[in-house]
């Protein structure tokens, strides 16, 4: 059915209109709002985010690495500082036509071949981000040459900063440490911009490290206007850099560096306390690496001499070394049979050797000392007289003191990397290896061999608190030494073994050659000698093999502690050389101790022998290492030299070096493969120390 047409009037027509009008106004309306509610968004709510997008187009702004705080010594001698460094980078990420820049680069630069082949070698390994060095500590003159073709040069970053510094190199190197640009894992992690900065450096080992949230310092800005296309139209107000904090080390710089230089061609380490505070005023060890090397990007082939040194130059032997002590901890040893009763007149008699039970222990001097009481079993380091006590007391009456020492003592430092070592009871060793205590386990620690192991740090707190009475604890930042409470031990006691201490020095003992030539000062010490390696019977039938006769690896550690003034203590240290085996009468431990304690009361005299003996050794730290890398250089088994020039990326903290991991290992397996002795009669007691008449 259809419908009735619909009649159109002038009314509908209107009303149709009207709402259509109506209908669009409202949309119209409502647009209209919505554009002006973004608008006020935009305009009030997004102001600063559109007007700092805005002020990026127009300005552009480059960070500025902040100068990292200085390291000074207990008088304010710089150890660590900063210098002026012009220096280019590359950036890879926005390098483009690299033959042509680099080209440019050599030209504007006169860089020579090998350097051209290094930048090429980091640019084929490094990160996207991860800015190449070019050069550094450039002159003004080559600098400006770069920065005024800047334009031409996509991807060339150069910088005007300040590069970190060690004036005294190698000597300070295991204090500390170095700065480093950061690693891919270390931008990754934080996600910093700050370490994308060419030039910016962070601490990577020792101080540097540790201390690294007070001497970064805060970052400035350099603002230039520019136009769309980059173009420089004017620089703007730059924001200076915040530099990081001073920080204040109760190091004596001079003697650090006197020390290094004195333990001369050894691999080994020194350590000064002062007696009245505990705070360390040297810890030396040698041989190292220099910090500035590493700061500026060691090369593939010098780290790879560093790993393959036999002397292990990446290991800090004062926190990781970890050694018998041997005779060294006599005197303490003497403190603890006085504590349990023994009478210092007793005396006990040495004829070369000592059967217990199935096994014959002998004593370094092959035909004996004869009877000897306390001190002069310290004097005369007399094997015999120490195996009788302890068998007699247990090693139970003997082990707390060695804690009390120090020995087995883990300090408050700041370092990431110390090793504690052991003192060893029946107790520990049972729950080590299951195994009850034995009577050779306490003659093996009696003379400081067997399971017992101590780092350098140790034996020096050691010998402080043998000369002060008192519960010193080291401490290397100014103003953080603590007041130090008496040690529980009798004052007559301390006095017997200091007497006896006085004695190997200056009375006929075995510590002559440390004797000082400085009137009115006189040292006290003991020697020490640390075997390892067995002596066999066939052997000492034969005549024991010399040290100098051995390989370096078997020869015995060399070891000193001491403390001057005798009457008055002001200072101690311990001298610990690995291997040394008291093979050069100038560079034994003895000597080395004695000419570190001259140089606390007479410098002119130290550095007058330093003087003499230097020339012998083959001439200062930096004149050895410069030869020894060149005699590294020149082995057949040097690598190619795309890849000995080339910049090494995985380097890690020397601390953590593969080598010093190996190393450390190698050592605590040797003295515990020495000390796990079931056998009656076979051990380092057994044989009978090396000790001998320094």
């Amino acid at each position: 059915m259809s419908r009735p047409p619909r009649i159109v009037t002038e009314a509908t027509q209107t009303y149709s209109f009207s709402r259509r009008a109506l209908m669009l106004g409202a949309a119209q309306g409502g647009v209209a709002l919505l554009l002006a509610g973004r608008m006020t968004w935009l305009a009030i709510a997004e102001n600063a985010h559109y007007s700092l997008l805005s002020e990026s187009n127009r300005v552009s702004m480059t960070r500025i690495p902040p100068r990292r705080g200085w390291i000074v010594d207990r008088h304010g001698a710089p150890i660590a500082n900063n210098r002026t460094d012009f220096r280019v980078d590359l950036i890879p990420d926005l390098l483009q036509d690299k033959e042509r820049i680099l080209g440019e680069l050599q030209r504007l630069l006169g860089l020579p071949p090998e350097e051209m082949t290094r930048i090429a070698a980091d640019l084929k390994h490094a990160a996207g981000f991860q800015p190449v060095q070019v050069a550094d500590n450039l002159d003004w003159e080559r600098f400006a040459a770069v920065s005024v073709h800047l334009p031409e040069l996509t991807g060339v970053a150069p910088t005007r900063g300040f590069a970190r510094s060690y004036p005294a190199g190698a000597a300070v190197a295991h204090l500390t440490g170095y700065v480093g640009a950061a690693s891919a894992e270390q931008y990754l992690k934080t996600k910093d911009p700050l370490l994308l900065v060419p030039g910016f450096k962070l601490g990577k080992d020792g101080l540097e490290k540790t201390l690294e949230s007070q001497l970064r310092g805060q970052p400035g800005a350099k603002r230039v206007e520019v136009t769309a296309r980059g173009k420089l139209v004017r620089e703007l107000a730059t924001r200076p850099d915040t530099p990081g904090q001073t920080t204040r080390l109760t190091i004596d710089a001079g003697l650090q560096e006197y020390t290094a230089r004195r333990l001369g061609t050894n691999s080994g380490s020194a350590v000064v306390i002062d007696c009245l505070t505990g705070e360390m005023l040297a810890m030396v060890s040698m041989p190292a690496y220099d910090p500035n090397n590493f700061s500026d990007g060691i090369s593939h082939l010098e780290w790879k001499m560093l790993s393959d040194n036999d002397h292990v130059p990446l290991m800090n032997k004062v926190l990781q070394g970890l050694y018998p002590p041997g005779s060294t901890v006599k005197p303490m040893n003497g403190l603890a049979l006085l504590a349990a009763g023994v009478d210092p007149g007793t005396r006990v008699n040495c004829s070369g050797a000592l059967r217990v039970g199935n096994g014959v222990f002998h004593c370094h001097k092959k035909r004996g000392h004869g009877p000897l009481d306390l001190k002069n079993a310290i004097m005369q380091s007399c094997d015999i007289y120490f195996y009788e006590m302890a068998r007699r007391v247990g090693y139970d009456a003997i082990a707390p003191v060695a804690r009390a020492m120090g020995l087995g003592q883990k300090f408050d430092l700041p370092f990431g990397s110390q090793r504690y070592g052991t003192v060893p009871d029946p107790a520990w060793k049972l729950r080590k290896y299951k195994e009850q205590w034995t009577v050779a386990d306490s003659l093996n620690a009696s003379i400081g061999q067997g399971y017992v192991l101590a780092n350098p740090l140790q034996l020096a707190v050691m010998a402080s608190r043998l000369a002060s009475g008192k519960i010193l604890h080291p401490s290397i930042l100014a103003g953080h030494a603590t007041a130090p409470a008496d040690l529980s031990i009798s004052a007559e006691h301390f006095a017997v073994v200091r007497d006896a201490m006085f004695g190997v020095v200056n009375g006929g003992g075995t510590g002559g050659a440390a004797r000082m030539q400085i009137p009115g000062v006189a040292l006290a010490g003991k020697t020490g000698t640390a075997q390892v390696r067995r002596i066999s019977m066939a052997e000492r039938a034969g005549g024991v093999l010399k040290n100098a006769s051995l390989p370096f690896k078997l020869r015995d550690h060399a070891l000193f502690i001491g403390f001057a003034p005798a009457d008055k203590p002001r200072y101690a240290t311990a001298v610990v050389l690995e291997h040394g085996g008291h093979t050069v009468r100038n560079l034994d431990t003895p000597g080395i101790g004695r000419d570190i304690m001259t140089y606390m009361f007479d410098r002119d005299k130290a550095m007058a022998t330093l003087a003499e003996l230097e020339p012998t050794w083959g001439g200062d730290i930096r004149t050895r290492m410069a030869a020894e890398a060149t005699a590294y250089r020149a082995a057949a088994n040097a690598p190619p030299p795309a890849v000995a020039v080339q910049t090494e990326l995985n380097v890690t903290a020397p601390t953590e070096a593969p080598a010093v991991n190996a190393a450390t290992a190698a050592d605590v397996s040797t003295a515990e493969s020495v000390a796990r002795t079931n056998a009656a009669g076979n051990s380092i007691a057994a044989d009978g120390t090396t000790e001998r008449d320094q």
